[in-house]
């Protein structure tokens, strides 16, 4: 017998699909920042939505910090700030991140899962995941609107942003950097109908038809949803 504690047990591995995600943006995010860089100036109606989440989470008088969840380069996290929401923006990609807080140093950017934010049940007075769920297995979209839901206090609210359709689309060698990606295109009546099973509300559903001279070739969605006031 000794008295030399046991070694802690090691981290399980992070899922696959984790893994390709956070080496994907890491290897492009100067070149995705500068070829995406005047976005919200091409789609007026996207900052024109996000003014109104913000408005809605201001109304709501529900205290606490938005998360934005996936905030890539902080664009997004960016322009909430600037309609006056306590945000905070998260990432996996620590490259992304270095192009958000070079960009945005008045704001706080951390590195993380959106599946583990590290963030306490019932804090949140909002979510934005800005084509961040795009990169979740769809058997896997359930647990991760729970764990949104778990995250907001009650009648917070969760805006999605995602690609329309039926069929991945895998992105090879983008900008030359020998990585790859799936990403998940949804159908926005299946994306409700399991925001609803994790407990939320629906409060807004749009979507616009794709922008071609921008390089989409589907439409996108936008769906808002509100957290129960009570009985989580």
């Amino acid at each position: 017998m000794t008295d030399t504690a046991p070694a802690p047990a090691a981290a399980a591995p992070a899922p696959d699909h984790i893994v390709a995600t956070r080496a994907f943006y890491d290897a492009i995010a100067e070149d995705y920042a500068d070829r995406f860089r005047d976005v919200f100036a091409a789609q007026p109606l996207e900052p024109a939505l996000l003014a109104g989440f913000a408005g809605l989470v201001k109304a709501s008088g529900v205290g606490g910090e938005v998360a934005d969840l996936g905030c890539g380069p902080g664009w997004v996290t960016a322009h909430l700030a600037s309609c006056g929401l306590d945000v905070f923006g998260l990432d996996l990609s620590e490259s992304m991140l270095g192009v958000a807080r070079r960009e945005n140093p008045g704001l706080r950017f951390e590195q993380g899962s959106m599946l583990e934010p590290g963030v306490p049940d019932g804090t949140l007075a909002g979510i934005v995941s800005w084509y961040s769920s795009i990169h979740t297995p769809q058997d896997e979209l359930p647990a991760l609107f729970t764990g949104f839901r778990r995250l907001l206090a009650p009648g917070g609210h969760l805006l999605l942003a995602f690609q329309v359709g039926e069929e991945a689309l895998r992105l090879e060698r983008p900008f030359d950097h020998p990585v790859t990606l799936d990403f998940q295109r949804r159908r926005p009546d299946r994306m409700a109908e399991i925001l609803e099973a994790a407990g939320f509300t629906l409060v807004l559903r749009a979507e616009r038809a794709a922008d071609e001279e921008q390089g989409e070739s589907t439409p996108q969605a936008f769906l808002i949803a509100r957290a129960p006031d009570s009985g989580r």
